[in-house]
């Protein structure tokens, strides 16, 4: 079907942030963002204190910071004084050890109240957090903390058995480890969290931090080599604090739900440090997915900011679809939800168009990477959606389009790159460096730094159009692009389009070798539980294909797969069936969902 375009026409309940984007766009400023929070009395920036301290001193330590709803379900909640007191505590500890400014203090653990006080506590003494996704294996979990320096690891005893115990004497920097829970006193070479927390004060006071201190080093995989430790400093407060005001539309008010795991960039950024710096309430979901599950979460927590991501809601669609009575969202109060955004991947236009029909509320895609720290291009609360672009950049943001070469990259001759001005037209998405959170290096690796840049702008490796009113649309990765018989393909859009017929669930598009054409499209589908993979379907596909996309662009195969490979995110690994379909090296695994 054609998406059209989703004009809001209902008044929001709540007056949004940025109502006029043209004149908000050409009239900010970082320095204006930055002097909306607190600073340190010296004139530094500190996260946490932005994030903590702050509300508390200014009258507001009462409120609910997280609301934490434990596995069974049951849900408990921790104040915003009683976190500074848990936060200040942690600083000490760290202190104790001999751990201080720069030293890199990871985490590895799930969604609970400890990862909280961990996370702005190593903010507070001015060490550097870099936290871990708690489903990796072990290889996964060594290499980062050997690239990443790890002296101080924070984690549980199951964890610590499972993943590193093994590992620890190959890792002769990692100094201390701290078990959350019972276990420490079974586990040689460590200590006890909740015994060093007892004996530590509640009040700290901040050391004089710079907003370029080092705060976060985030680990980003490739589509080969090692993971890149991307590095963010205290400043990144600035531009959290900014684009969720605008991107995601947060208020004092608000009950906010970011489902993302907080060992990924998202989950920190906005699942910890943003929202808390707005001062809303933060609910922390300690279980695993399940469709009711979640609805009951955003009804009874009286969820009204939610950011998922797009595999999220799209395994919602399954439990939930748009054909007959909605019987699951209807069971449960979503009256106090008001406004729905999602990252991670694009966000396919069926499931744009999905929550408007079926949960009352469009949902609002937006766009940005590890290395950018901050979203820099979304659709907003109170402008028109466009189902299955990106959105506009934030303000403070300058994207541009700038033209390829052969290898899918921007072309750059003698030092320079061309600008697409033409609407429609393909090209790498550039940012003009500057924000705030943008990262300021690759740890350890500064060549590989200096190569994402070119003629002052940021490179980001994604392929995008941008059309005649500003909106940008995604097209695939560099590397997954498909050049076929003169046509440059993005899988994206072929993946969208399979996704609209009613057998299939998900869908992974690749380009396969050809000795005509030079590549072909070939897609890996799976199908939805009730559906048989029949050559009737298959050939029925083709043309639906066809029909929607045309000759040129539609997928020439179709091999169905119920086991599509999967990042931990959820978003289907193409390089990996590409990988397996060419008989290629599989590169890094380490995300890859079942490969803890």
């Amino acid at each position: 079907m054609a998406w059209e375009t989703i004009h809001k026409h209902v008044a929001p309940r709540v007056r949004p942030n940025l109502t006029d984007y043209d004149r908000t766009w050409a009239e900010f400023t970082w320095s204006r963002a930055r002097a909306a929070l607190e600073g340190q009395p010296g004139g530094g920036l500190n996260i946490a204190h932005e994030a903590v301290d702050r509300h508390v001193g200014s009258g507001r330590g009462g409120k609910v910071a997280l609301r934490c709803v434990s596995p069974d379900g049951t849900a408990g909640s921790v104040t915003y004084a009683e976190l500074a007191g848990r936060t200040s505590r942690f600083a000490h500890v760290l202190r104790s050890l001999g751990v201080g400014r720069g030293d890199r203090v990871f985490t590895l653990l799930g969604r609970c109240p400890e990862l909280y006080t961990a996370v702005l506590g190593t903010l507070k003494n001015t060490s550097v957090l870099c936290p871990l996704f708690s489903a990796f294996g072990p290889d996964p979990v060594e290499q980062r903390l050997r690239l990443g320096d790890g002296r101080v690891l924070v984690t549980t005893a199951a964890l610590y058995r499972r993943k590193v115990a093994e590992r620890r004497t190959s890792l002769a920097g990692l100094e201390h480890v701290l078990i959350v829970g019972p276990g420490a006193e079974d586990l040689p070479g460590t200590l006890s969290f909740d015994q060093l927390m007892a004996a530590a004060p509640e009040r700290f006071t901040i050391p004089p931090t710079s907003p370029e201190d080092m705060a976060l080093l985030h680990f980003t995989s490739g589509t080969t080599g090692a993971p890149k430790g991307a590095v963010h400093v205290h400043e990144a407060v600035v531009a959290h604090h900014a684009t969720a005001a605008y991107a995601l539309d947060l208020h004092p008010e608000d009950v906010y739900w970011c489902t993302a795991d907080p060992g990924w960039v998202t989950g920190m950024s906005y699942g910890v440090i943003a929202p808390l710096v707005h001062g809303v309430t933060v609910v922390v979901d300690e279980g695993e997915y399940d469709a009711r599950r979640w609805y009951r979460i955003l009804a009874e927590q009286r969820v009204s900011v939610w950011y998922t991501a797009p595999t999220a809601l799209r395994m919602l669609m399954r439990a939930t679809p748009r054909q007959g009575p909605h019987d699951l969202p209807a069971s449960y109060d979503l009256s106090r939800l008001r406004f729905i955004a999602s990252v991670g991947e694009p966000l396919n236009p069926e499931a744009v168009v999905w929550g408007q029909e079926v949960l009352g509320l469009p949902v609002h895609d937006n766009w940005w990477q590890t290395e950018t720290g901050c979203i820099m291009i979304a659709n907003f609360a109170a402008c028109e959606i466009r189902p299955g672009s990106m959105g506009r950049p934030l303000p403070g943001v300058e994207a541009a389009v700038l033209s390829c070469g052969g290898d899918g990259r921007a072309r750059v001759t003698d030092g320079r790159v061309t600008v697409e001005d033409r609407p429609g037209a393909e090209g790498e998405l550039a940012l003009r460096p500057g924000w705030p959170s943008m990262f300021r290096a690759y740890l350890h690796d500064k060549e590989r730094y200096e190569a994402a840049f070119a003629d002052g702008w940021y490179l980001t490796g994604d392929l995008v159009s941008r059309d005649a009113d500003g909106w940008f649309w995604f097209v695939g990765r560099a590397d997954d692009v498909i050049k076929s018989a003169g046509h440059l393909i993005g899988p994206f859009e072929v993946e969208s389009a399979l996704m609209e017929h009613p057998a299939v669930a998900e869908a992974g598009v690749i380009g396969r070798p050809d000795p005509v054409a030079g590549n072909i499209v070939k897609a890996f589908v799976s199908l939805r539980p009730d559906v048989q993979a029949t050559p009737a379907l298959e050939r029925d596909l083709l043309g639906f294909a066809r029909r929607r996309l045309g000759p040129a662009v539609a997928p020439r195969e179709i091999a169905f797969d119920q086991n599509l490979p999967r990042t931990r995110s959820g978003k289907v690994m193409r390089r990996l069936l590409r990988a397996r379909e060419l008989g290629l090296p599989t590169g890094d695994l380490s995300t890859l969902e079942g490969s803890a």
